[in-house]
Parts: C-alpha cells; structure tokens; sequence
C-alpha cells in the first residue's frame, strides 16, 4: 500500500486529502508545517509527498529544497491556493513532480498521484536492476590482508595462471574470482560459475562437460557443459573440495590436454578456459583422507589466495557496515540510516561466524527494525552479541 505524507497547514485541506485518498486505499501521514514534515520525511519511507507551498516557520519550496536533498527519489506535489506561474515554475525547477492549485480537481490530483506512483516504483526497480547487471561488486576494505588480496589479483588477473582461492564460508571467495576475471585479458568473455557442493556427485560430470542426447535416463536432449559455456572466458570452480573423485580426474584431464569430451560423446571438444576454484576445506588433508587428488590440488594451486575471516579483519567493518547502508537503503528506496559510535563499535566486537554475509544480514535487520539512527540498544535488542 502506497504512503503518502500529506503537509498543510490548513488542518480542513488535510482532512479532507485524508479522506479523499484513504478512500482511494492510500495510507496516509500528515503535519501540520514544514518543519514538523521535514522531521516524518527524514525518520520514515514516503512514496509521495503532498506539500502546501504557503506554510509558517519552513515553507513549501524550502521543505521541498531539504527533502531533494534527504531523497530525490520521492516524488514532491507542490499545492497553494496563492498558485501562479511563477510559483509552478520555479517549484518545478527545484525538483517538484507537479504544481496542482487549490481547490485542487480531483481527477487530477488523483492521476498526477499515480503517475508520481510509478515514477518511484520505476525508479526503484532501475536502480536495483543496475546494480544487479553491474559486472563485478566493489572490494572493501583498507585492512593490510584486504590490500595483500587487491595486490596479488593485480599482478594475477593478467595472466592465465590458476588461482585457487581459500577461505571461510561467506567470506568473499566468489568476489575475488569475479575481480580476478574483470581484470583479466578474458572480461569480455563469460565467467561461468558452478558450486560443486550444490550439484549431486551423479550430475556434476554432466554439469562441467555437457552430455550427448540418450547417454542417460533423463537425457533428453543435448547439453552443453560449463567447460564448453566458459570457452575463451573464464571457469569458478567454487566449493571444488566437495567434487567427486571421478570429477576430479575428468577436470585433471581437461586441464592438461585443453579437451573435453561430453558424457556419453565420442568427439573430443578443444576448450580455452582459464580455472580459478575455490574451497572453505584444507584441501591438502582432504588429500591425506583419499578426497581429494593430489595432482589437481597441484594444477590448480599456482597462485593460492587467502581470504581472510571478517574476525581477521575487523577495522573493515565499519567499512561494510556504511556499504551495506547504501545498498539496502537504495534496494529498498529510502533514505539511508545511520549508524552511532557505540553501535558500530559493538559490531566489531562482535564474533562473525558467517562473515560478511552474516553482516549484510545483520545490517538489513537492524534497518529494518531500528528508528532513523542505529543505536547500542538496537545491537542488544536485534544482534545476538
């Protein structure tokens, strides 16, 4: 249900807009002056502001000045009964949706309402949709492993070295493999990606080199793999600790001789893929334990890079705690929440078993159920420090 904050002085105008567009099945907020909607605008979320321009201690046209500058993703209506062109103009110069005068027509208001309506709802959905097709996430951090990491992809990601990459679950492995292939000679070709623990030890070889028509019960058709899709770009092996055995050597062989042969195929295909994998397991004792083949370990070891835990990093967090702010609040089309000293010091003290996921989940909790400013008595009430 849409909200809309509706500020007159006039409480005859507001009551009557209340009634009209809470009839219409809009929820409804209202104040009585400038300043007292400046104040609804900053602590809750609007999906469009009516505004009297002729308003005691903070005008229409200075309201409509602070709020562009908290949210210029709402859309503002400015009203008057004092309306002249003048005042239409420079209001909408200033960023107002519209200019509707007083007593307004009602099927105008109506329709300028929806129309300010789906500007926002389109609005929202741009920017997520960018962020989502963007190519490759931003690495944060300034803490010395985070720079060690930055380093070595630069040194790394030009060349067609094999890069495995370790750490703890959530930590930012798949980040890492996305930065190494956006730095690479092969960025405008696919990184493909395949999380060898969430395929079935059975279809992971069908998975990585596809399969002919028949070769199996449910082939249906002809399927082309991971290895064929990610020709001339690159392949993210990640969670390769979780592969099994026949799958190791299938992989060990495409390494080596650059062919692939799909299951239940004769031809062997040429494939030109640079290998990054990834594991959160000590791949070596995984060898000790008959899991893991030593000479893949071997080819896909030539770089080896750390990813820290983020309780290794903890000078970051305030860091990714300011992102993840920005993201959500952007993701969910409001102004973005701060947060105090005592707040952001209580999460770093925090212990993050899940990493960095854990604390983008954090932090869409607490901007979820917090007021206009994370506190201390958030962090106790919704964190589990």
């Amino acid at each position: 249900m849409p909200t809309i904050l509706i500020i007159d002085d006039e409480r005859a105008i507001r009551k009557t807009l209340n009634e009209i567009l809470g009839f219409e099945g809009y929820k409804i907020d209202e104040a009585a002056d400038g300043e007292e909607g400046l104040k609804k605008f900053q602590s809750a979320t609007y999906d469009v502001v009516l505004c009297d321009i002729k308003m005691p201690k903070l005008d229409g046209i200075e309201f409509l000045n602070k709020a562009f500058a908290i949210n210029p993703d709402v859309p503002v209506i400015m009203i008057s009964g004092h309306g002249n062109i003048e005042t239409a103009v420079e209001a909408v110069k200033k960023g107002a949706f519209d200019f509707i005068s007083k007593p307004p027509d009602l099927n105008r208001l109506l329709i300028t309402i929806r129309n300010a309506i789906d500007k926002t709802d389109l609005v929202k959905e741009a920017k997520v949709l960018k962020r989502r097709v963007s190519k490759v996430q931003e690495m944060i951090g300034e803490s010395a492993p985070i720079q060690k990491i930055k380093e070595t992809i630069d040194k790394v990601a030009p060349t067609d070295a094999r890069v495995m990459i370790t750490g703890e679950n959530g930590s930012g492995k798949e980040l890492v493999a996305r930065w190494i292939h956006e730095k690479s000679n092969r960025h405008e070709a696919s990184l493909v990606e395949v999380n060898c623990a969430a395929i079935p030890s059975e279809l992971i070889e069908s998975e990585l080199f596809g399969h002919e028509k028949g070769s199996f019960t449910s082939a249906i058709k002809q399927r082309i793999g991971k290895f064929e899709l990610a020709n001339g770009g690159t392949l993210f092996l990640d969670e390769i600790g979780d592969m099994s055995l026949s799958a190791q050597a299938k992989v060990l062989r495409a390494l080596q001789e650059g062919k692939i042969m799909r299951v239940g195929g004769e031809k062997e295909i040429p494939v030109d893929v640079r290998v990054v994998a990834a594991t959160n397991k000590d791949l070596l004792k995984e060898v000790e334990n008959k899991n893991f083949r030593l000479d893949l370990y071997h080819r896909l070891s030539v770089i080896i890079i750390h990813v820290p835990s983020l309780n290794e990093r903890r000078d970051d967090i305030p860091l990714l705690v300011n992102k993840f702010l920005e993201d959500i609040a952007e993701d969910y089309g409001q102004a973005k929440k701060e947060i105090d000293a005592q707040a952001l010091e209580a999460l770093k003290k925090h212990n993050w078993t899940g990493n960095i996921r854990e604390l983008r989940n954090v932090v869409e909790r607490l901007i979820i159920l917090s007021g206009k400013t994370i506190t201390i008595e958030d962090i106790s009430n919704y964190v589990a420090i």
